[in-house]
């Protein structure tokens, strides 16, 4: 017996401008207009309709629908393939019935760009096939694909935009294929689905929307609170990186000799992009040079992309880091090979993400100016103090000394007075010199690493009390690179930063060594600054730290800390003599143990033995063997020494 004949259409609902008694009697006269098989199966529909409905997460909406349809039509396999933006194919494509060890052995998933899949991407409507391989459409499965013969395919509409659509294959039951009630059912379904589905969509926009917005929030909060430079910019890689979901975060600044240089990483892949500078003859350098973002579908085979570095890399975002029409660099967020295209939402907030990043640059390089120049005028006037107020005093000194030496007939007088006048006249020298140092401009300094060490050290003596002693070992400016040697300077200015804020040291030893040998092999440079404070407390912050290691981790070294000056495990670790010989090696003027004067054995004052004042032993008061107070007594040595190694 034949089934009877089914419209193609199921019978009209009531609209909604009816109301009241009205439309019900519309609608029951509706539901007796439905079929018997499709009225019995209203029920299973509306529970799925509701199981559609009850979550927001665009994937795992679509996981539901996928699930629910092939529930409803007793379909063994369901799938719903997502339009990419372009239109003309696939952009995700999600299963249910397909297990994971099948989808592995299938291999890439269908792109939409040919076969059946692809004609329901160019014409959106139902189709309905009693043997999908027998449609002079299809193109076939590729190997280990699963044998599917009866196919039901429905669009998904968001508003008047084609989401996608709802495939479903393998009826299973009756005579094994999809009759007219299930394509119904399924464009019922499908339609509560685009519905559940442009409010996960909606709510995915927002959440991402507030994620890009938290990030630049974090970047303007990272260079406004006056953190290291280049700590800043790799806030902003790091931040970039997570926001697109890519493979790496880069920040490029304008090279010295023309193009853009990586200055900022943050990535986990063993490669080194640190330093790398992309050539002024690249295409994508002239574009974001003027100020112009370039979106790449893969890094590898564009034209534009002529370095190595993109050889590794797939889908790449380029954005040009402007404000105020002056172009300060560009970030990049590449993703891996083979990985899903930036959307146009993902472009959109990542250029604004770019504009916010640029505008907090140029605040933050503006408040560096006025601090710059507020420790300058206050260098200059710490400089004039020390001209028209110390020196003339210590020379007006002298000159009473050199009196008293005359009138007085014992001969150790005189020697002990003329001891003491010399003295006076090399601390006149010595801080004639520190004066010319406070007075000299960055810009007027030789570019050399010794140099900038030094400079580092004698800058920090100021706000320390005294100077750190120092030692190099091996051709340090000859052999260090430039980028080796600018994060050099930037760890041990962290390092004297953190002995001064928090390690309340009396004493700093600092060893530059350029002979070392890295665990791989590898020629490098070892920076040590080891003091006597306090060590670091348990459970203290250590984001200092973390920075030096990270800083040298991206150029392909190391950083640690352990015990510091006094104690057995760094006499253990670095010999007895503090790893500065038996004489020290100091910091001070020729002739001068620990630093002091020449004629002292400590780095104290005239005549001292150790660090303190005249006449002292250790570091204390007058009069005192110790480094305590007024009571004197031996202090408690500790400390921390930190280490930070990277190749030349």
């Amino acid at each position: 017996m034949s089934a009877p004949a089914v419209p193609e259409d199921p019978p009209p609902f009531p609209e909604r401008a009816d109301t009241g008694s009205v439309a019900a009697e519309l609608a029951a006269r509706s539901l007796q207009a439905l079929p018997e098989e499709l009225a019995a199966r209203l029920p299973q529909l509306l529970e799925a309709m509701v199981s559609v409905g009850s979550g927001l997460r665009l994937h795992s909406t679509l996981d539901r629908i996928a699930e629910t349809a092939a529930s409803l039509t007793g379909a063994r396999y369901a799938a719903i393939g997502v339009i990419n933006d372009q239109g003309d194919g696939l952009a995700d494509f999600v299963t249910y019935g397909v297990t994971q060890e099948e989808r592995e052995l299938i291999g890439e998933l269908p792109d939409g760009r040919s076969g059946v899949l692809g004609a329901l991407i160019q014409d959106p409507v139902s189709l309905r096939l009693d043997d999908l391989t027998a449609d002079p459409r299809s193109v076939g499965f590729p190997p280990n694909h699963p044998p599917m013969r009866t196919f039901l395919g429905v669009p998904i509409r968001v508003g008047d935009e084609v989401f996608g659509n709802l495939y479903l294959t393998e009826k299973q039951g009756g005579d094994g294929t999809f009759s007219v009630y299930d394509l119904h059912m399924v464009k019922v379904l499908a339609t509560e689905a685009g519905i559940q589905i442009g409010n996960a969509r909606l709510y995915e926009a927002t959440r991402q929307r507030e994620r890009w917005i938290d990030g630049s929030v974090a970047v303007t909060t990272a260079l406004l609170s006056g953190a290291d430079a280049d700590e800043a910019l790799t806030v902003v890689a790091e931040q970039a990186r997570k926001l697109a979901d890519s493979e790496a975060g880069l920040v490029l600044l304008p090279a010295a000799e023309g193009g853009l240089e990586i200055v900022a990483v943050s990535t986990d892949r063993p490669l080194r992009p640190l330093g790398v500078v992309i050539p002024p003859e690249s295409p994508a350098v002239d574009h974001l040079l003027a100020g112009e973002p370039v979106f790449i579908d893969d890094a590898a085979a564009d034209p534009r992309m002529i370095t190595d570095l993109a050889k590794a890399y797939g889908p790449s975002m380029l954005l040009p880091l402007h404000s105020g029409g002056r172009v300060l660099g560009a970030l990049a967020t590449p993703r891996s090979p083979g990985a899903a295209p930036f959307t146009e939402a993902e472009k959109v907030l990542a250029g604004q993400f770019a504009a916010q990043a640029a505008l907090a640059l140029m605040m933050a390089e503006a408040q560096r100016d006025r601090e710059r120049l507020a420790v300058f005028e206050d260098r200059d006037r710490i400089a004039r103090d020390l001209h028209d107020l110390v020196i003339q005093r210590l020379f007006a000194t002298g000159m009473m000394l050199e009196s008293a030496q005359r009138r007085s007939v014992v001969p150790e007088v005189q020697v002990g007075v003329g001891r003491a006048v010399d003295e006076l006249d090399v601390t006149i020298q010595e801080i004639r010199t520190a004066i010319f140092a406070l007075q000299q401009g960055p810009t007027e300094a030789p570019s050399g690493l010794r140099t900038r060490v030094l400079r580092e050290i004698n800058m920090a003596a100021v706000p320390l009390g005294f100077k750190p002693a120092h030692r190099f070992v091996g051709p340090v400016d000859s052999v260090v690179g430039e980028l080796t040697g600018k994060n050099l300077i930037a760890a041990l200015r962290e390092a004297l930063s953190n002995a001064f804020r928090h390690a309340r040291a009396s004493r700093i030893e600092v060893v530059v060594d350029a002979e070392v040998t890295l665990p791989d092999g590898t020629p490098g440079v070892r920076l040590t600054v080891a003091d006597d404070g306090v060590g670091i407390p348990e459970g203290g912050r250590r984001s200092g730290l973390k920075n030096l290691k990270r800083r040298a981790e991206s150029l392909g070294g190391d950083s640690w800390y352990g015990p510091g000056l006094g104690t057995d495990a760094y006499e253990d670790a670095f010999g007895a003599d503090d790893a500065f010989g038996a004489d020290g090696y100091g910091g001070g003027a020729p002739g001068a143990e620990r630093g002091g004067a020449p004629g002292a054995d400590g780095g104290g004052g005239s005549g001292v033995d150790g660090g303190g004042g005249s006449g002292v032993d250790g570091g204390g008061a007058p009069g005192v063997d110790g480094g305590g107070g007024p009571a004197g007594g031996k202090r408690v040595r500790g400390g921390t020494t930190v280490v930070w190694q990277a190749p030349h």
